[in-house]
């Protein structure tokens, strides 16, 4: 994949919301999060947390460049915000969703003229802790794995008190090899693929 534009997301975003796709003014956004420590030190706990969004209309060579992704919010330390990051994010979800619904008054300045600008949030992006603050889904415990969703299967290490989760064999296509090796659980792996997480 060269560009998130070759993703199936992408396409299939684009056959649900035909309108928005037909309209090449319209953005396509990505969010991107995580936290840093300020001081360049690790002996100091603080951290900030930064919230980035990507425009993901130009091409690959200038989606990433520093100067065409804009800084939406700068959570300060000296902790991580945990479940009040939705506090922080409020805004700009409110202004993510008048984007969607409303648009903007935007002028263009090829065509010396005003257009209504849509926007649509098509990824986050972020690390598993990050992960676990913006969508809410434990990455502890039973249902720990994001890819298996409710199918995952995990077992309890008594002696440990861990969790452990040995069965990502099913996520193989149905005629792989590694499905019917016992090595790695002492069973032949015979579940078909769990469910992809959608919305």
């Amino acid at each position: 994949m060269r560009h998130p534009a070759h993703d199936e997301a992408w396409k299939s975003f684009d056959r649900l919301h035909g309108d928005f796709s037909v309209d090449s003014c319209n953005v396509r956004l990505g969010l991107a999060s995580d936290d840093f420590n300020p001081f360049r030190t690790m002996s100091i706990s603080h951290s900030a947390w930064l919230v980035m969004m990507v425009v993901y209309n130009f091409p690959p060579w200038l989606c990433m460049k520093p100067e065409y992704t804009m800084l939406s919010l700068l959570i300060p330390g000296p902790q991580s915000p945990g479940n009040d990051i939705d506090v922080y994010l409020q805004p700009l979800i409110q202004d993510l969703r008048d984007l969607w619904e409303f648009g903007v008054e935007t002028y263009d300045v090829s065509k010396n003229e005003k257009f209504q600008m849509h926007a649509a949030l098509l990824w986050t992006i972020s690390d598993y802790p990050g992960y676990v603050m913006l969508s809410g889904w434990s990455t502890k415990g039973r249902l720990a794995c994001a890819c298996c969703n409710y199918d995952t299967n995990s077992s309890y290490l008594k002696h440990s008190h861990k969790m452990c989760y040995m069965d990502h064999c099913g996520l193989l296509p149905m005629s792989h090899p590694w499905r019917s090796n016992k090595s790695f659980n002492g069973k032949k792996e015979l579940r078909s693929t769990p469910h992809k997480l959608e919305g």
